[in-house]
């Protein structure tokens, strides 16, 4: 099996099937399976070949989808980059991995031109590679081998450089058909897709979907943090199964009344992964929806999904950080140094990347830079990044212990925690969102960090905001948030 047969299968067993749901119009799978025929012919006329990449600069539309299957169907590997991108980090991305052609919409053909577009990157509109073949034109699909590239997703590098992880259909399809018996997923399901097709989220949205012949719901990018539009979506479009980000949740709770109506009549499951989730919200959660399935997933982009842990009322009693669980999608987790409680967790197995596009191939368990701990449970904790280990006074600090204390405080929706200066002047300031019309005082967090942390590890200040800075993908942009706090305190 790969990626691409899987939309071809689904075209064959129920064809007039809803397949992709979004603010266009709904879309049967003989829809999608002839645009994806008509841009695989397309781009075989235009000399993409096997190997070759494609990169699309796009908003998240049924087009979108139909080029990635068409790119997929003549063994073309594609790279989807978001339409919030601006031009030159597209050219960085192209410069990366040389594609043979850049789709994009009519906005990025606006967006490029008024810019200094690299005439050396050939760029073209959806539209116009649309109507250059037949669907009837297309090549018989390719026959990929497993473990050949399908695509690319970039990431923010450490050097600020892009970096391309490199997928395989094996890497993909581990995670997708475990995650499909797991959550149950049939034809009769509607999946949300909130996420942007550049973020790993979407792979399950999109190719669970085509697995199980259900339909997808493209969340449009101007609604993604808009909390009460996407409570109303959640309840309009009939999900049954919701997959993003716990800020987008968090948001929905405080500030979109999901919790204030009874549960979504047809939610069974709610899944979330990317970023931890703090455990008090956890337990609104899911009091609030006691029916309904909730899945914590783990795992890099270079990794998609590794681990799982199923929230059931036994979560309800417990302080501590929500587990991230056990091994799935047939890989093997491990913390370094061995035999120790905490430490880094490295991942094997079958949906590991390929390896970073341009650089040497992946060579066995990858290193995520996350740090674990094994609860009493025997269930895998997440602590936080390897880089987000700071030195303050002499002592290393992992900043998400202190920010899993910050955010057990029932008065507090989202936290995070930064370090402003340095030497004998670095200060640790946790940065709030207020569950209510008030968040703690800075007393209130000293008591609690000092009942559960080191002296060193207690906060200096307190800041209550109105929200967190989001990165593109949904994340806290903790050097954005840096970056406020310094220009206030230069004020």
């Amino acid at each position: 099996m790969r990626l691409h047969q899987l939309v071809i299968d689904s075209a064959r067993r129920a064809p007039d099937a809803p397949a992709v749901r979004s603010s266009q119009g709904v879309f049967s799978y003989r829809e999608l399976d002839d645009l994806a025929n008509r841009y695989a012919a397309a781009l075989h006329r235009r000399g993409v070949r096997p190997g070759d990449r494609v990169v699309l600069w796009t908003h998240k539309t049924l087009d979108a989808i139909a080029l990635m299957q068409g790119a997929l169907r003549i063994g073309a590997i594609y790279a989807p980059v978001s339409a919030n991108n601006p031009a030159a980090r597209v050219e960085r991305i192209a410069a990366g991995c040389s594609p043979a052609l850049v789709v994009t919409d009519a906005d990025g053909i606006r967006r490029a031109a008024g810019g200094a577009w690299d005439d050396s990157v050939p760029l073209a509109s959806f539209a116009e590679v649309r109507e250059e073949a037949p669907a009837k034109a297309a090549p018989p699909p390719y026959e990929s081998g497993p473990d050949e590239p399908a695509y690319i997703l970039y990431t923010s590098g450490s050097t600020g450089e892009p970096k391309g992880v490199c997928i395989s259909h094996r890497n993909a399809l581990s995670f997708v058909n475990w995650a499909v018996e797991e959550v149950g997923v049939t034809a009769d399901d509607r999946l949300s897709n909130h996420a942007p097709f550049n973020f790993d989220l979407s792979v399950f949205d999109l190719y669970a979907t085509f697995l199980a012949g259900a339909s997808v719901v493209l969340v449009p990018e101007g609604l993604a943090y808009d909390p009460t539009q996407l409570g109303a979506l959640i309840r309009r479009e009939k999900i049954t199964v919701w997959y993003s980000v716990p800020s987008a949740l968090v948001l929905m709770m405080q500030r979109g009344g999901l919790l204030a109506d009874e549960p979504p009549p047809s939610l069974r499951v709610c899944l979330f992964a990317g970023e931890a989730f703090p455990i008090h919200q956890v337990h609104e959660l899911r009091t609030a929806w006691p029916d309904v399935r909730m899945l914590n997933w783990y795992g890099p982009t270079e990794t998609n999904v590794c681990t799982s842990y199923e929230v059931t009322d036994r979560d309800l009693g417990s302080t501590r950080p929500l587990p991230i669980g056990t091994a799935v999608s047939g890989d093997r987790i491990r913390i370094h140094p061995p035999r120790e409680r905490e430490g880094e967790i490295v991942v094997s197995g079958p949906t590991v990347m390929l390896g970073y596009w341009g650089e040497e191939p992946q060579k066995g368990a990858y290193h995520t830079g996350d740090i674990g701990r094994m609860g009493p449970d025997g269930m895998l904790e997440y602590v936080g990044r390897r880089d987000h280990m700071v030195k303050v006074r002499g002592h290393r600090i992992e900043l998400g212990d202190i920010e899993t204390v910050v955010a057990a405080n029932p008065k507090v929706a989202a936290a995070a925690c930064v370090v402003v200066g340095g030497g004998l002047d670095a200060k640790i300031h946790a940065v709030v969102v207020a569950a209510g019309p008030k968040g703690p005082g800075l007393l209130e967090l000293k008591r609690e960090c000092a009942d559960r942390l080191p002296l060193y590890m207690v906060v200096d200040a307190v800041h209550v905001v109105p929200e967190l800075p989001l990165t593109d993908n949904g994340k806290t942009d903790r050097h954005a948030l840096l970056k406020q706090l310094t220009d206030v305190g230069s004020r």
